[in-house]
């Protein structure tokens, strides 16, 4: 059965498009919920009339997704989660985890359907993820997922120079630990100078 689409199917076609599709799927599908109308003689006059208006429509939704992709792409999100000692989260990040994310940090609005995380992200480290805006205009981002607590560590070491670090370093104490080993072994020195002195 022939229909046009009245606005964008995955994976079948875009507002506009004139498709041929099974019965059943227009009839109990596109039909019902007003995605499609049947390729009639009358409907193909009337979109001959409206391809105008969806070009225009079209090019500005690629515009404005142009647009979001040159804000995004490239950006780091910083995502905090509970993890174990192995750095396995005790749960995992979604798609909709990196939509809200996305909208608290860099104040992006994205539907999390095209957030391409691949599965969940289950352990902590850097993930690349892709961002499908529209048709071809695609943006890549960083996902960076830190354990709880990880994050203002993160920015500290981040804001804080190089020089203080390092300074920090090297002016720190030895720990108490090893302190004590030294103590130890100056005792059995000791112990070692009596027995020999008698």
């Amino acid at each position: 059965m022939k229909v046009i689409l009245l606005s964008d199917v995955k994976g079948r076609g875009n507002e506009g498009d004139v498709i041929e599709v099974a019965h059943g799927f227009a009839v109990n599908f596109l039909l019902p919920r007003k995605v499609a109308v049947e390729a009639t003689p009358g409907n193909l006059k009337q979109l001959e009339a409206r391809k105008h208006n969806i070009r225009k429509r079209e090019g500005e939704r690629h515009e404005e997704a142009e647009r979001l992709s040159a804000s995004v792409d490239g950006k780091t999100l910083v995502m905090e989660a509970k993890a174990g000692d192995t750095g396995k989260l005790f749960g995992s990040i979604t798609a909709g985890a990196v939509a809200e994310a996305l909208a608290a940090q860099l104040g992006v609005d994205v539907d999390r359907r095209k957030i391409g995380v691949h599965g969940h992200i289950k352990t902590v480290g850097d993930f690349p993820v892709e961002i499908h805006l529209y048709m071809d205009v695609k943006a890549q981002i960083v996902v960076k997922v830190v354990a709880e607590g990880g994050a203002a560590a993160l920015e500290t070491a981040e804001a804080a120079p190089v020089e203080d670090v390092v300074a920090e370093t090297e002016t720190a104490e030895v720990p108490a630990e090893e302190n004590a080993d030294e103590a130890v072994v100056e005792a059995d020195t000791e112990v070692v100078d009596e027995a020999e002195a008698e």
